[in-house]
């Protein structure tokens, strides 16, 4: 009974454009958990660490940091 009170005063809309973009995320997530456990894949990706993709992010992240504070 309380369910339904707590439904009724939520726009249905809302809660399906929600529930569509948490699905939609989640999705993403496992898809890029299955491109990424393929051998192949990993292989590539052996040689690139995190660090040094940071670490050349960095500038990068600098100048727009910049550009967005003018």
């Amino acid at each position: 009974m309380q369910l339904t009170d707590r439904m009724e005063n939520h726009n249905s809309d809302d809660t399906r454009d929600t529930l569509m973009l948490l699905s939609g995320a989640a999705l993403v997530i496992f898809g890029a958990g299955l491109i990424l456990t393929t051998p192949a894949v990993r292989k590539l990706l052996g040689g690139v660490g995190i660090g040094s993709l940071l670490q050349a992010a960095g500038p990068d992240f600098q100048r727009y940091l910049k550009l967005k504070a003018m």
